[in-house]
Order: C-alpha cells, then sequence, then structure tokens
C-alpha cells in the first residue's frame, strides 16, 4: 500500500480472472483442486498462480480471525482533521500512526476531514483510552468525530472480478 498503483503488466484473460476470484473466496485452495476446477493441469495452473503473484495481482495470502473472538469487537470509524493540509504533516500523521495495533485501516480522502481511520477495541472504554493516547493526543490532530458501529452488515476484501 501507500505506493500509486501501477497498470497491470499484461492482459488478464478469462481463466486468470476465474483463478483470482477462486483464490479470493478461498486462499487455501490446493493447487490441485484449483486446477480441477478450472479444467487445467496442474503444472500450467501453478504457472498461471506464480505469475499472478510475480506481476502483483495477487499480493498475499492471510486468514479471517474472529474479532469477537480476540477481544475487538468494537469497531469505530474516525475521521480525522488535521491542523494543517502540508506534506510534512501529511507524514508525520503516517508514521505516528503506523504501529499503531487497534488501527486496521487508514485512508486519506478529499472533503470535510483528511483521514477516515478503520479501529477496532475491546469495549468503549478501551476505545476512550484508544482516542485519547493515540489519536487527539498527536499535537497534529485539530479535531475527530467518532461513528461506532452497531451492526456489521457486509464485510469483505473480495475486489469484485467480472468473468465474460
Amino acid at each position: 500500500m501507500g505506493a500509486m498503483a501501477q497498470s497491470p503488466p499484461a492482459r488478464l484473460d478469462r481463466t486468470d480472472l476465474t483463478i483470482l476470484r477462486e483464490l479470493q473466496n478461498d486462499g487455501r485452495l490446493s493447487n490441485l483442486d484449483l486446477s480441477k476446477r478450472r479444467n487445467l493441469s496442474a503444472t500450467p495452473c501453478l504457472n498461471r498462480v506464480k505469475r499472478l503473484e510475480r506481476d502483483g495481482f495477487i499480493t498475499g495470502y492471510g486468514a479471517f480471525v474472529d474479532p469477537e473472538k480476540l477481544d475487538a469487537a468494537l469497531m469505530v470509524f474516525v475521521e480525522i482533521v488535521l491542523d494543517r493540509t502540508t506534506e510534512h504533516v501529511f507524514e508525520e500523521f503516517k508514521r505516528a500512526i503506523s504501529d499503531i495495533p487497534e488501527i486496521v485501516e487508514c485512508h486519506m480522502l478529499s472533503g470535510g476531514f483528511d483521514y477516515l481511520i478503520k479501529a477496532r477495541v475491546r469495549d468503549m472504554a478501551a476505545y476512550r483510552e484508544f482516542l485519547g493516547t493515540s489519536l487527539v493526543s498527536l499535537p497534529i490532530v485539530r479535531e475527530s468525530h467518532t461513528y461506532v458501529v452497531m451492526e456489521e452488515v457486509k464485510c469483505t476484501t473480495a475486489i469484485p472480478i467480472h468473468v465474460t
């Protein structure tokens, strides 16, 4: 993340797109199972996956975990307004929040505020502590607005892949 997205090095065909979609749905899918689903032999399938990884279409693999079981049930979104909008302040903010484990996403936006943070904490008391010690205590933060998630309706990391 952080770097500008580059244009895809090669055009993806229907098989590549389907492989990406299958792996998004189940990153633990074995090469043998994946090749069977695509009617490919194992070696060409593995070569395609390796090329998709090498070309940066596949950027990693991971496990989805239950936040409630890990004492991080409360999700909040926080709008952050900085005191100034200069490159130096943006860099200082990025450095300050990069190692805060409760922050699971942070996005610079255009509009009425500078950053939108998605954070997970144990409960409201933990959030108050997080807010006071990690965010609003930064001298470059002018204001924050918090939105507490009452119900998570949809959550996915899958990018829509349309195979024609």
